[in-house]
């Protein structure tokens, strides 16, 4: 169980300062978040206020090469990322005359939009009182349920702990409990709900409930020697110019350009320019 005054009492003091968090802009905010999908906020920020001061609109983004997009990413890692954020200036300027949509369902229907980016724009931007359930919250709320939760029952699970006109406060405080105490290891002796925690009462038995709950986040692969590895050098490479196919693995810039990341031409491998 969560007592919404205890966290909001230990988070406020203690509330993280991310330059995302001083901003309403829901373009901004959408940004960020994109940015955060399995990337830490020290990775995040720079690249943030780079890809902001050269397109600090959907208008300015939609306008630009997929290519210039992918060049700015350069070492965020995840390029999908990139293609579907730059897909999604354009379909907001298409759809909603430039402004990032402020309703539920039309932001689900943005490419790479998910439930917590699509939530997390509505709380942070919009200032709703909508819950979100990212990997730190997904930890929070199951471990304090003492079970593996399901999307559906972690999710209203997070709607039931929103207090009333606080939900920007709130998503940002859960998030800072799961970030900072509740972490993979946890340290509970420091945490404003360890004494209702059911996972904690209990003497921490294995296995630990956050772990395969939905939201939680498991382990990244190996990155050294992995696809992923070796498709980030192949865009580093292209981001100076066009190469020949043959300086290439077959198969990763097949995939590449399966994925709308690479354009082959002629023999030369470029980005979409």
């Amino acid at each position: 169980m969560i007592d919404p005054g205890q966290v909001l009492a230990w988070g406020l003091p203690r509330m993280r300062d991310l330059p995302w968090r001083r901003e309403r802009d829901p373009w901004r905010i959408l940004v960020a978040e994109v940015m955060l999908q399995q990337t830490q906020a020290d990775r995040v920020i720079p690249k943030w206020e780079s890809f902001l001061a050269a397109y600090p609109t959907p208008a300015a983004c939609a306008s630009a090469s997929l290519g210039d997009v992918l060049r700015l990413w350069q070492g965020l890692g995840y390029p999908r990322r990139a293609r579907n954020l730059h897909s999604t200036a354009a379909h907001v300027v298409e759809y909603f005359d430039g402004a990032v949509p402020d309703d539920l369902d039309a932001l689900l229907a943005l490419p790479g939009v998910g439930p917590y980016t699509a939530r997390a724009v509505l709380a942070f931007a919009f200032e709703r009182d909508v819950a979100v359930v990212d990997t730190n919250i997904a930890r929070v709320l199951a471990r304090t349920a003492g079970e593996r939760l399901t999307p559906k029952r972690a999710q209203v699970a997070a709607d039931s702990f929103v207090p009333l006109g606080d939900g920007w406060t709130w998503n940002q405080v859960i998030m800072d409990l799961g970030a900072v105490l509740c972490r993979p290891t946890p340290r509970c002796g420091e945490c404003p709900v360890a004494a209702t925690c059911a996972w904690r009462v209990a003497g921490h038995p294995d296995p630990d409930p956050a772990i395969g709950s939905a939201g939680v986040s498991g382990k990244q692969a190996r990155f050294d020697g992995s696809d992923r590895q070796a498709r980030g050098r192949v865009l580093a490479a292209l981001t100076v110019g066009s190469r020949p196919v043959e300086d290439f693995d077959e198969r990763i810039l097949t995939g590449l350009v399966l994925d709308r990341l690479v354009v082959v031409t002629n023999g030369r491998a470029c980005l979409p320019d």
